[in-house]
This record gives C-alpha cells, structure tokens and sequence, in this order.
C-alpha cells in the first residue's frame, strides 16, 4: 500500500468526530421504545434532498413549529415505513405491515443536540495538539442547523469555531453533506486561509502555504460513508469515525500526521 503523504489540510466533521454522534441518541431511543433499529435514519435519509431535516440543515427553513410537524410526518410515513419493512425484513409489497412507530420528533430532535454539545475527549485533545504544532491548517465542514437567538445552544458557538481555522457550517452556506459543492467551497476557503496565512507570516514549519491547499493536501475525518465517498471523489484522503470509537480516528491521524495526539495517561496503558 502506498504511503500517504503528510497532508497540509486537516477537514473535520463536528457531530460524531468531535463532539458525541447523535446517532447515538437514535440508537437509544430506538432500543426504549421497541422501534426496528436504523428506521430513524432510514426515514430522515430516503426523505432527501427535500424532506425538513435536510431542508433545515440548509438554512432553508427555520427551526420551528413548523419544522417539527414536518419531521413528524416524515417519521411517520406509510409509504417510508413500507419501503423500509421491505428492505430490512424482507415484506412483500403484498404483505401487512407491522405498526408504524410512534415517534416523538421533537423530543428526539433535542435529545439528539443535547448528546452532540458533549466534546469527544481524545479528538478534542488531538485538535489542541494539532493546532499547537502549527504544521497543519485545521478545518471544520459540518451540517448544521441554526438554533433561535433565545435558545440556550445558540450560545456558545464560538467555543467550537475558534478551536479551527476555517469553519464550514451547511445551514450558513445554503450546502450540506454529500453535495460536491460544499466540499468545493470547504476547499476554497481552506486555500485562501492559507494564502493570507502565507501573506502573514511566509513559510511556517517547512510548510509552503503560499502555494495554497488543493484537494490532494487535505485529509477528512467524517462518521458517515456517503459523505466521505463525496470527499474522495473530488481528491481528499479520508478517515471513518466509527461510532463511539473516535479513538481509533486519532489514532490513524498519528499515522497521517507523524504526531502523538492522545494524552500521555492513554499512551500509558498501551505500554
């Protein structure tokens, strides 16, 4: 296998990467209240690209009433539930269908935000080595969404965006994850980032900034296949962050980046 080269550009996704995924409030939810495992995300996936959860993430829609009457009707319908039932167990078109979960929409929603405001500590340790070590430029592209002015989680964001240099938000750009064009414009950003970097303060660390950040530079770090087969599509390396195992994603950042990123009590217990 050939040896990758040592990216310039680090690009991470922030829900299951840095922070908790919150699929794993899906997964719990799911477990609770007896309803078939992955009928969640099959709904919010098949509702695509139009459905309210990916209409919210692009901005396009606030986070509201509203929204939540449509996410509801989404998780609960009929003609999604028997595509469902047809792939994951195998019914015929024909045949009955089980009931169709009950699924509180709006209560899962925070549920889902409230695991994802907590910081995954092996990746927030690596992000402050990263950073530290000025060798790379560290980036964000996440799908989001923007929370009312007079919610409580509307505060706090800039804890988050100041740890990257660059931070690409879906429901601020009017993109989301898996469309090229998000990537693309992720891409450009981390290229003027690092120009002006250049412009700033010349060579840093062996590492030619003034020559910019082409797809080839950069090394992605995202939870879900689709969105790192996108990023791989137009050139950048990538790295799978299996849930609950980020651990294991820093330590193939180690290899990527030729730096010890886990704190010194874990490196302990691998001797």
């Amino acid at each position: 296998m050939a040896q990758r080269k040592v990216p310039k550009a680090l690009l991470f996704d922030i829900g299951g990467v840095c922070v908790a995924s919150p699929f794993q409030a899906i997964r719990e939810y799911e477990s609770a209240h007896n309803i078939p495992s992955g009928w969640v995300n099959f709904s919010i996936a098949r509702s695509a690209p139009n459905g309210a959860w990916h209409r919210l993430e692009r901005g396009e829609i606030k986070l509201d009433a509203h929204f939540f009457d449509s996410f509801n009707l989404e998780l609960r319908s009929r003609e999604l539930w028997r595509e469902y039932c047809t792939s994951a167990r195998g019914s015929g078109a024909g045949s009955s269908l089980p009931p169709l979960p009950d699924i509180d929409g709006e209560w899962l929603f925070w549920e889902m935000m409230r695991i994802a405001r907590n910081p995954d500590p092996h990746m927030s340790v690596a992000l402050k080595k990263l950073k530290a070590s000025g060798q790379f430029l560290v980036a964000a592209l996440s799908n989001t969404m923007i929370f009312p002015e007079d919610h409580a989680y509307s505060k706090g964001t800039d804890d988050i965006r100041s740890q990257f240099d660059v931070f690409v938000s879906s429901a601020h750009v009017g993109l989301r994850k898996p469309d090229p064009r998000i990537y693309l414009y992720a891409l450009a950003r981390m290229d003027e980032c690092a120009r002006e970097k250049a412009r700033a303060s010349g060579l840093s660390e062996g590492r030619d900034w003034g020559g910019g950040i082409t797809a080839g530079d950069v090394v992605f770090l995202d939870d879900i296949g689709e969105n790192l087969k996108a990023a791989k599509k137009i050139g950048m390396g990538t790295i799978k962050v299996q849930l609950g195992k980020a651990i294991d994603a820093v330590k193939e950042l180690e290899k990527v980046t030729g730096l010890s990123l886990l704190e010194e009590e874990i490196l302990r217990h691998k001797l």
